[in-house]
């Protein structure tokens, strides 16, 4: 049987995702497996943290005869046993570990203040001097009001 290390498709429409898998070189692409080696995730931010590698069965399939595709071999050679870009990976993935920090808001850069309505002087002091009227008068004899009838 030959088998091929080959990225198979997962995820939905426009978010895409792939697992790296040990398959039958005449099985369909998103077919039946024989081991699943990793993922690669294109829509991570860091480019260096998309790809994992469970590097000693990735070696292993290799030393058996395994043939990578194009795209998986690339992916071998910078985050395989003795890839280029190992350590870029490590950090990558310890930043992507940490706890995203929020920073305070602060205050805000513009507080619109409410437009007040110019005010006439006298028509401020003339409600005033009516209250002020009012309560020299002496209060006015309440009337009672109607008893409801009982029938």
């Amino acid at each position: 049987m030959a088998v091929a290390i080959r990225m198979k498709r997962m995820g939905r429409r426009n978010r895409e995702y792939y697992r790296i898998c040990a398959t039958d070189r005449r099985s369909p692409r998103d077919g039946r497996v024989i081991e699943e080696l990793g993922t690669y995730d294109p829509h991570v931010v860091e480019t260096d943290a998309r790809c994992t590698l469970n590097s000693p069965r990735v070696d292993y399939w290799l030393s058996v005869g395994a043939q990578p595709s194009d795209a998986v071999r690339v992916l071998i050679k910078k985050y395989g046993t003795n890839g280029t870009h190992l350590a870029q990976m490590e950090s990558a993935r310890s930043k992507l570990a940490l706890p995203r920090a929020i920073p305070e808001p602060g205050e805000p850069a513009f507080v619109p203040t409410p437009k007040a309505e110019p005010v006439a002087e006298s028509a401020v002091e003339a409600p005033v001097a009516e209250v002020a009227a009012d309560a020299s008068a002496e209060p006015a004899a309440e009337t009672p009001a109607e008893e409801p009838k009982a029938e």
